[in-house]
This record gives C-alpha cells, sequence and structure tokens, in this order.
C-alpha cells in the first residue's frame, strides 16, 4: 500500500512538473496559434497554424513586415494576426489623411485590404497589446513556410 501511494505521489509530481515547464513555455517563449478570418488571404488562410514566439515583443523587438498576433483594440476577449506596416514615428497615409504613429504603438494592417478590419479602422495600436510574433506557417503540412516580409 504504501508503494502504491509513493509511486502515486511521485508520478503526481511529474505532472505538475511537466505542467509548469509548459505552462512557461507557452507563455514566455512559444506558441501555437490558430488562424481565423480572411483578412490575412493569400498570406494566411483560416485554420492555418502558426509558430509563434513570444521574445520579440517583450523585448521591442518588433520590426515593419512582421506578422503578429495582438489583442484586438476594439474587443479585449479576441486575438488579431495582422501584419506591421508602421512603426513609431512612421506616417502612415490612409486617403486623404495622414496618420504619424505616436512612440510605443504600431501600424497593423491585413494583407487582405479589401477584407480587413485593422489601423485604418481603430488607428495606432499599442504594442503593450502585441502578444506574440509569427515565426512559421506549420499546417497544412504542405504549406510549410517561414514567414518573412
Amino acid at each position: 500500500m504504501q508503494t502504491a501511494v509513493s509511486k502515486l505521489v511521485g508520478t503526481f509530481g511529474y505532472i505538475i512538473q511537466y505542467g509548469c515547464i509548459a505552462h512557461c513555455t507557452f507563455e514566455y517563449l512559444a506558441d501555437l496559434v490558430v488562424c481565423s478570418g480572411p483578412s490575412m488571404e493569400p498570406t494566411l488562410y483560416s485554420d492555418n497554424v502558426l509558430l509563434t514566439e513570444h521574445i520579440s515583443p517583450r523585448l521591442n523587438m518588433i520590426t515593419r513586415g512582421d506578422i503578429v498576433v495582438a489583442k484586438c483594440p476594439t474587443n479585449p476577449n479576441q486575438k488579431i494576426c495582422k501584419r506591421v506596416v508602421g512603426v513609431s514615428g512612421d506616417k502612415i497615409r490612409t486617403g486623404l489623411k495622414t496618420h504619424i504613429i505616436p512612440r510605443g504603438h504600431v501600424w497593423l494592417e491585413g494583407d487582405n485590404r479589401h477584407n480587413s478590419a485593422d489601423s485604418r479602422h481603430y488607428g495606432p495600436v499599442p504594442t503593450g497589446l502585441i502578444k506574440s510574433r509569427a515565426i512559421v506557417k506549420i499546417w497544412p503540412l504542405n504549406e510549410v513556410q517561414v514567414l518573412k516580409d
């Protein structure tokens, strides 16, 4: 009886350890994200799976051309996947209006400009809302590719 309890406690300890490692990995290092919606077509389609990393946003190393996953500025319960088109200090022209991106903000747009709710609708996005940067499209397997500008 005592060895069974000892094995159970040991197994529970391993489960806790691996759970902590998984949590830290997905929270601070890398994550898998499933895309939904047409805003990033033709680069990304619905149900594409991306490998994203969390280090660049934490170190403020997001650059023009990066594809990022961020909290939606108008609905914090929703995540958006968009391309960084402008960074702090850039001037972005939308129609007749020119926007100067303030410090600590980026300009996000979908690759499918005609079907994307993005910075053209809600303005510059605070960099604090960026959660991760996409590195590789890993699903579907026949379309695996490194995501660069």
